[in-house]
């Protein structure tokens, strides 16, 4: 799987290896993902960024007060469409689907800085560079995560370490139907809308694309 053919037209960084993944369910990426960190955390294998779209699901992070921020129980959910999984991660509730980008960066902080909230200001600056190149303006909200435009959100961040390993990451919306988002309450802020690059410009990218962006500014911000 990590061999995928379209992995060649990634702009690799120097500090880790990009894979495409193309679209994976979210439970094959979550179980791919645990193989990858068990090998990063043993350094049998070098830093991994795995990047992919899922088909429609939700997550709900360790920081969810129970279901409160889904908006139907979960078998509706379910026969509307959606998987749902309780996951590892920190944050809320956040959709994934078609037409968004996720990446899942599983890196040692040890060969970057043991901090990872320096580590989450990082990737959302990796995503405002990448997302620049395409002509948008992101940019933070005080005491939020994620990348914004306005008071729009564009970008979700959730992220687990331990021992100064990482996995889980990022979600961007490139060409997402936002309507899909009307299942939940996104990452728990009910003020603050969602957003995509195509809602914000009008113009379309492939998710590989977009995926390349983020791939070729990983060492101009982490290795900086």
């Amino acid at each position: 799987m990590l061999a995928a053919a379209e992995t060649a037209r990634l702009t690799q960084p120097r500090t880790a290896v990009a894979h495409w993944l193309g679209t994976i369910r979210y439970e094959e990426a979550w179980e791919l993902q645990r193989e990858v960190f068990d090998a990063v955390l043993k350094g049998e294998r070098t830093n991994t960024i795995l990047l992919c779209e899922h088909p429609d699901v939700l997550t709900i992070g360790k920081n969810a007060r129970n279901d409160s921020n889904l908006l139907a129980p979960r078998q509706e959910l379910r026969e509307h469409g959606y998987e749902v999984f309780d996951v590892d991660r920190g944050g809320d509730v956040t959709y994934h689907g078609p037409g968004q980008l996720v990446g899942y960066p599983i890196v040692r902080l040890g060969e970057f800085r043991e901090d990872l909230g320096w580590y989450m200001r990082g990737l959302e600056e990796v995503i405002i560079r990448a997302i620049g190149d395409f002509g948008i303006a992101g940019g933070r909200i005080e005491k939020l995560t994620g990348v914004w435009c306005g008071n729009r959100k564009i970008c979700a961040i959730g992220v687990r370490a331990s021992r100064w390993t990482t996995m889980h990451g990022f979600a961007l919306n490139v060409a997402t139907n936002l309507e899909r988002f009307g299942a939940i309450i996104p990452c728990g802020i009910p003020d603050h809308p969602v957003t995509s690059m195509l809602a914000e410009t009008g113009q379309s990218h492939t998710l590989l694309e977009v995926a390349d962006r983020f791939s070729a500014h990983w060492d101009g911000v982490m290795a900086a």
